[in-house]
């Protein structure tokens, strides 16, 4: 039964990272009915890569980002190869995961080629490089489809925006030597739904191109080339930066002393390897990976700009004031004394209930409600504040929510048994003090966008598991909002989340009457 569990689970992982295979054409593609060869792979020892060539029918695989990260902008990636191969991994596969991680769905183009006489399609291309009219003349009518093919898929994937959840106007391409070719090609030959909202030819050979006029809506280019490319390429992305220039149109290029020809995604330990952080740095002026819908704690800022400060400010203060005490600190000196007989409840958590409080405000001020809550904090955090944030403004009962951070390793390594002592030293300072407690469980969460290294199912059921024991053995309220949320994969439920971690208005608006139900239950113990 566990090995008939384990392959289910297996399968489940399977299919869930499994990418989407999209034809480009229903029936044969135009321009090239009778080609009837067979796409093949191989892994190239004179480029030290996989290649993929024989390329008839053209082809779109989809790499979709974690969900809390996409930001509905798209990018189909055409990798080089001389417009022989395909460089399938360091100029389209790696790329497409780099873009997941800035939040851009990456669709890898495999665009149509010349036809390969042997099984050594490199051996067969580079005599060629030494014979650039000969190239060019054998390469001329496969760029036209190959531009084709690229325009092609730039107007599938704005046609079918709303079923990968991607927005309209922010549809780019990049591509790589041949592949910048292709991508540079389809800013030249687009017209209207089929024209890329921004476009990065990176180290392109513009030389095979019949049409170089600069459209009058031509969109932003981000360019990047080495000075000792070894085909001599450099020039070629001077001079579509200068034209971009004359036409009054945005541009910005980044040439490296060195890299060579190839670069893309390889590492080389040189400068050129951080042309994809200065391409990160424009995609985010360009505003393309803010979300136009933002989720999560993004959807508290209205700019990225502000966002980024506020990512900013935290990282300082973990060197300037780790547990954030300063937090609080003119709240917490301005709070009155509680009345007599008031029965004044702190939350103490982290963004679960700051999530909550923005989302329905009214609710805790309805029940006069006080929220301790930071985002992103650990209990080892909430920890060092609970004298400050808890304990100084005499309440009857503290609310403890952690461990979703612990189990992300936001302040480091994830241990059990340290969360756990660091929540049992929370219940301990509390009743010391006179404080009811009511323990939470810590919510479902199938991944989290910010570490998609990290596995969290197994380790929240287990401390979920030790939480609960150890408040039913203290006569503490445990409340559980695991439970009511989590779906079948052991996440929370889709209709409840944006994000996987956080709930909506809809999940918090479960955890009211059974939050309420808790302390009131908590209350009333002697």
């Amino acid at each position: 039964m566990k090995n008939k569990t384990f392959l289910i689970v297996l399968l489940i992982a399977f299919i869930s990272n499994a990418q989407k295979t999209i034809p480009l054409y229903q029936g044969k593609a135009p321009g090239s009915e009778n080609w009837n060869w067979l796409e093949k792979e191989m892994f190239s020892q004179t480029f030290q890569t996989q290649v993929v060539y024989n390329v008839s029918q053209p082809t779109l695989t989809m790499y979709a980002p974690d969900k809390p990260l996409a930001n509905g902008t798209a990018m189909i990636i055409c990798p080089g190869g001389g417009f022989h191969t395909l460089s399938i991994n360091s100029e389209g596969i790696e790329v497409a995961k780099w873009l997941n991680s800035k939040g851009i769905t990456a669709f890898v183009l495999k665009y149509r080629l010349v036809k390969s006489e042997t099984d050594d399609p490199v051996k067969e291309l580079f005599p060629l490089f030494e014979n650039r009219k000969k190239l060019d003349s054998i390469n001329a009518p496969i760029v036209t489809l190959a531009i084709a093919d690229g325009l092609t898929a730039i107007q599938y994937v704005r046609d079918h925006a709303a079923e990968y959840a991607i927005e309209k106007n922010r549809i780019g391409i990049i591509g790589f030597s041949a592949g910048g070719t292709v991508a540079i090609g389809t800013v030249f030959n687009s017209k209207g739904s089929n024209r890329p909202d921004f476009a990065a030819p990176i180290y392109a050979y513009t030389g095979a191109l019949k049409n170089t006029i600069v459209p009058a809506d031509a969109p932003p280019l981000f360019i990047a080339a080495a000075s000792d490319d070894q085909l001599g390429l450099a020039p070629n992305s001077v001079k579509t930066y200068s034209d971009w220039l004359a036409a009054g149109k945005s541009a910005e290029l980044h040439i490296y002393s060195k890299g060579g020809h190839g670069f893309g995604m390889r590492k080389l330990d040189l400068p050129v390897e951080s042309w994809k952080d200065r391409f990160g740095d424009w995609l985010e002026l360009q505003g393309l990976l803010w979300s136009e819908h933002p989720t999560g704690l993004s959807a508290h800022f209205k700019t990225q700009k502000a966002f980024n400060q506020f990512l900013k400010e935290r990282e300082d203060n973990l060197h300037t004031d780790w547990a954030f005490l300063k937090r609080y600190e003119l709240e917490n000196k301005n709070l009155p004394a509680p009345k007599p007989n008031e029965n004044r409840v702190v939350f103490l958590g982290n963004s679960i209930f700051e999530n909550w409080k923005a989302l329905d405000s009214t609710w805790f001020a309805e029940k006069k409600y006080l929220d301790r809550r930071i985002s992103g904090q650990t209990t080892g955090q909430t920890l060092v504040r609970f004298k400050q944030d808890v304990i100084n403004l005499k309440p009857a009962l503290v609310v403890i929510n952690g461990g979703t951070n612990d189990v992300s390793e936001m302040t480091g390594p994830y241990v059990e048994e340290n969360t756990l002592n660091n929540i049992i030293s929370m219940v301990e300072l509390a009743k010391a003090n006179n404080i009811k407690v009511v323990l939470t469980s810590v919510l479902p969460a199938y991944n989290f966008a910010w570490k998609p290294s990290i596995q969290p199912i197994d380790k929240i059921i287990q401390l979920n598991k030790r939480i609960k024991e150890y408040a039913s053995k203290n006569n503490i309220v445990y409340l559980d909002y695991y439970s009511p949320l989590v779906d079948e994969r052991k996440g929370i439920k889709k209709e409840l989340t944006e994000d996987g971690v956080h709930p909506t208005l809809a999940g918090y608006k479960i955890m009211e009457p059974l939050t309420v139900k808790a302390i009131e239950e908590t209350l009333k113990i002697k």
